[in-house]
């Protein structure tokens, strides 16, 4: 089944500060903020939103179509999806700028500041309708804004369902390319902050949008995630980790364990655990693309968390 997975391709330095962001910065001099932290590690590991979600959807036993763009650096990281048999790329290369990178420091609260440099992610992908034809299903994630006005309206066009998952893009995007995206989805996703944002810019309501769209996902954290559809609305208990070595990446394996969990026509509920399963994996290793999981685990991990087969 082809599944189209969009948003950015990077390069992520992930450190680790031993303290909390909350003791070093006042708030009463955030207008002159000028502070330092520590770090504990520091790791590089292969990242960005759709290299994450097709590493998982990989994992899932799918070998999804990534739309996204890279420097001439991206040889090792096409080395890294070609040992994970991730091969169906639609990958433009820009030679005059570098693969896209992120520099993410995170404290004990789990808190994080990044700093990105989008490089070749500042010019849009090549699309290959090729590809794209016949697809099941897509989903649009943060990346290049470009991409994710124009997505949207060529999958209308071919009828192809798609999630879109604005993010941190959110504030780029104005305000119409925002309802238009949105407008025809099969589902949103986003945090729970993120999705109020989403309704306070566009002015809409959750009963407006349920007129265009089938699913609304509220990803809580910790507290678990909320599915809510124009008749129901069920709130998702989290998955427990066995550790909680670094959450980077989390968000992205949890909307590939929904985009499965979709394409297998699961009941919503059973569809919100799945993609918490998936998700704890990445908390328990340094880095976004470091851990491994196979379906038995995956039952295994989803009866110990919810007392029923998957």
């Amino acid at each position: 089944m082809k599944i189209l997975v969009s948003g950015s391709l990077s390069y992520d330095r992930i450190m680790d500060f031993p303290g909390y962001f909350k003791d070093h910065i006042l708030p009463e001099k955030i207008h002159i903020l000028n502070v330092s932290f520590c770090a504990e590690t520091l790791r590089e590991s292969f990242g960005g939103t759709a290299g994450n979600i097709a590493y998982n959807l990989g994992l899932l036993g799918e070998r999804p179509v990534i739309i996204s763009q890279a420097g001439p650096d991206f040889f090792k990281y096409n080395d890294w999806f070609i040992k994970n048999g991730l091969y169906n790329l639609s990958v433009k290369i820009y030679k005059n700028q570098p693969t896209a990178l992120c520099y993410i420091i995170t404290d004990r609260n789990d808190n994080q500041i990044t700093g990105f440099f989008p490089g070749a992610m500042k010019y849009p992908a090549v699309l290959d309708l090729k590809k794209i034809k016949g697809a099941k299903i897509a989903i649009v994630a943060p990346g290049n804004t470009v991409d994710m006005i124009r997505l949207p309206r060529l999958y209308k066009k071919l009828k192809i369902p798609y999630i879109f998952d604005f993010g941190q893009q959110i504030t780029i995007l104005s305000i119409n390319d925002l309802k238009e995206a949105i407008l025809g989805a099969r589902a949103v996703v986003g945090n729970d902050y993120e999705i109020s944002l989403m309704l306070k810019k566009t002015g809409f309501s959750k009963k407006r949008l349920f007129r265009n769209i089938d699913l609304i996902v509220t990803t809580l954290g910790p507290r678990g995630s909320i599915f809510e559809t124009k008749k129901k609305r069920i709130k998702i208990p989290p998955a427990k980790p066995k550790n909680e070595s670094d959450p980077t990446g989390a968000g992205d394996a949890f909307r590939a364990g929904l985009i499965k969990g979709l394409i297998l026509g699961l009941p919503l509920d059973k569809i919100g655990k799945l993609a918490s399963v998936v998700s704890v994996y990445t908390v328990e290793k340094y880095g976004t693309q470091t851990h491994h999981f196979s379906w038995p685990s995956i039952r295994k991990r989803y009866y110990q968390n919810y007392k029923e087969k998957l």
